[in-house]
């Protein structure tokens, strides 16, 4: 089935008057709402940790949270088709909360915001997170449904610490472990974040990467990119690794192992799902108390 993205009908359903404050509660539920403040969240947390003044704190937050939402609503405005087929009650979309209409233009709204709000952190920064916030629509559009499904999630992830460092005042680069610990983290969360809805996904023609390795794989692999991306992030910065960051890396690595047992003897466990999402927050706080230690090159 050829994997066109979901256009906006000449006349949607009525689904009777919504009030301002119902649009927005459904906006807020349509924008992937966890993934929007944890990717926020880490970026925020890394620019205060790199010293960052107030400001480009307050811009970085900013820049990323509206990059995000329109990755999260131009997400559910292209998929609203699919998401109806198959049921998917959860979807703001599906049960007629908010349109299509209004999803596609709060994406390129927020998108639109997001560019104007990058352009005082400076040329190379404010490219480094269009090209980031690009691989996430380029992900909903076409790349989730091939093999390469895991691109999209590997570069827009190596380049959101990156953008994080070219806002900082001054001429500092980042170091080449922090956007390798981005990618590693993107790809696993890909990984991760799919496997609930595998089998929902490959019903509408869904076919990334996840789809392809089966339940089995993406069980034991999603949690194990996971704990290398902490592996990294802990050993990454130069000297010897802290107190906190290592004690982080080992329960990763210990929670990534039996992940990956549990996926690997029971495929339809929802056990490595979860433990895959708390490596991956450990991963946000190795990251975090090891980032402000030779991040800028």
């Amino acid at each position: 089935m050829p994997d066109a993205p979901a256009t906006v009908p000449a006349h949607e359903p009525h689904a009777g008057r919504r009030s301002p404050a119902a649009t927005v509660v459904a906006l807020a539920h349509a924008c992937h709402l966890g993934p929007t403040v944890v990717v926020t969240t880490l970026c925020t947390a890394l620019a205060l940790g790199l010293g960052a003044p107030a400001g480009t704190v307050l811009l970085v937050l900013a820049v990323v949270l509206t990059g995000q939402l329109s990755i999260g609503w131009s997400n559910d405005w292209l998929d609203a088709a699919r998401d109806r087929a198959v049921g998917r009650a959860d979807k703001p979309v599906v049960t007629g909360a908010v349109t299509p209409r209004t999803l596609r233009d709060a994406a390129l709204a927020a998108v639109a915001a997001s560019v104007l709000l990058s352009l005082p952190t400076g040329a190379a920064a404010a490219a480094t997170h269009l090209g980031a916030v690009a691989m996430g629509w380029a992900y909903n559009v076409r790349l989730k449904s091939t093999a390469a499904s895991w691109l999209p999630y590997a570069v827009a992830f190596a380049l959101l610490p990156a953008f994080v460092v070219l806002a900082l005042p001054g001429d500092g680069r980042p170091a080449a472990w922090l956007p390798a610990v981005g990618a590693l983290l993107g790809v696993g969360a890909h990984l991760a974040n799919v496997l609930p809805d595998l089998e929902d996904d490959a019903a509408t023609g869904v076919r990334g990467l996840p789809h392809r390795l089966g339940r089995r794989a993406t069980g034991v692999l999603a949690p194990a990119v996971l704990a290398l991306a902490v592996v990294v992030a802990v050993l990454g910065p130069p000297g010897a690794p802290r107190a906190v960051p290592a004690a982080v890396g080992v329960v990763a690595v210990l929670t990534g192992a039996v992940a990956g047992v549990v996926g690997l003897r029971r495929e339809r466990s929802r056990l490595p799902f979860t433990l895959a999402m708390v490596v991956a927050v450990l991963c946000v706080v190795a990251l975090v108390t090891s980032g402000a230690r030779g991040a800028v090159a």
